[in-house]
């Protein structure tokens, strides 16, 4: 149930980016993309502590940011017209991997 959490946690890690720019646009109702931002961030956090009652913090910590990052890498490229190159997406398997590597080991 703890690595459950911890996936959802790694979800919620890509609201609080995604609220804080679109923000950032014009014509956007601010409040409320602040407001997502702010409960994704209370939510990813409180799964984040209660994953770690069983989960090492190290492999939570890591597993955690790691998801929000590729997740929040992913929301970039494909609504907001970032880059995909190559290399982008290769660094992007490598976290995936340690994601992986930190699950197994």
């Amino acid at each position: 149930m703890n690595w459950i959490a911890l996936i959802i946690a790694g979800i919620f890690e890509i609201g609080w980016p995604l609220g804080l720019k679109m923000a950032q646009q014009p014509d956007s109702n601010k409040f409320g993309w602040i407001l997502l931002a702010s409960v994704s961030m209370s939510i990813s956090g409180g799964l984040l502590f209660y994953a770690q009652k069983t989960i090492p913090i190290g492999t939570a910590y890591a597993v955690w940011t790691g998801l929000g990052a590729v997740g929040t890498l992913m929301v970039g490229i494909f609504f907001f017209g970032d880059s995909a190159n190559v290399f982008r997406l290769l660094s992007a398997t490598l976290i995936v991997a340690g994601i992986i590597g930190l699950k197994i080991f």
